[in-house]
């Protein structure tokens, strides 16, 4: 117990700047403080202490505003950040070096009891605040969900997932040393929506053919080719659009 402790200490600390000292984190941190009474309770219900487990559980919702079933399975190093109105369901998991941010629902959409109805996080997976995660599949390792998506389907490994209902934005497998480093909150560069990128590539396009038309044109009418007149419309003015779109 008190190796995990320590290693939950560190974690935090190194992901977490305003951090300065391990006491500050024992005493300070809801997130470490709930994970250390999950423990407890989750030791309980393996023992048949069931109502004890489930009474802990109750207790450290109402020290720290986090509530975690003592069903659920909490990996180690896990950090939940702030954490004030993160839910965690019975049957979910959260593998190690998962970071939860406040206002997570790791939920389950099933009513069959006995089945699993929540959640899988795998190794290294962010969930930003606010966001939903509900049904029984796995958010593959180091995976990234954005602040508020709601997600209710399975997330790539190396993906980042944003919006309602969550689509992926993001999907690359980096070998380089490093290469899964700590985002806060999920936020990655460079991570554009396909959405937004679909719209660029349509604007760039509409905007290359405008300037095509112009020049066979002007070549028709050297050629002393007479060219019915047209309506004038407006230009189109892909740097304006481009920026909307941003």
């Amino acid at each position: 117990m008190f190796l995990h402790l320590r290693e939950d200490i560190k974690s935090i600390i190194e992901r977490d700047p305003a951090a300065r000292n391990g006491w500050e984190v024992f005493t300070c941190y809801p997130g470490f403080q709930a994970i250390m009474m999950h423990r407890w309770a989750q030791a309980c219900w393996k023992s048949d202490l069931k109502w004890i487990g489930r009474f802990i559980s109750y207790l450290a919702r109402i020290l720290t505003g986090i509530e975690i079933h003592p069903g659920a399975t909490i990996g180690r190093r896990v950090f939940i950040d702030h954490g004030f109105g993160v839910v965690i369901g019975e049957t979910a998991i959260v593998g190690d070096d998962c970071t939860i941010y406040q206002g997570v629902t790791l939920g389950g959409t099933s009513l069959n009891s006995g089945t699993k109805r929540h959640p899988t996080l795998e190794r290294g997976v962010i969930i930003g605040a606010g966001a939903k995660v509900l049904g029984s599949f796995t958010v593959g390792e180091y995976a990234k969900v954005g602040s508020n998506a709601v997600v209710i389907k399975p997330v790539p490994a190396g993906a980042t997932a944003v919006g309602n209902p969550a689509h992926i934005v993001q999907k690359e497998v980096d070998t380089r040393p490093n290469a899964h480093l700590f985002s806060a909150y999920g936020v990655t560069p460079n991570g554009d929506d396909p959405l937004s990128k679909a719209l660029h590539g349509l604007i760039n396009h509409a905007a290359r053919q405008d300037e095509q038309l112009d020049r066979l044109m002007a070549l028709m009418k050297s050629a002393g080719i007479a060219c019915p007149s047209t309506p004038e419309c407006d230009k189109l003015d892909s740097v304006k659009l481009n920026k909307l779109v941003e």
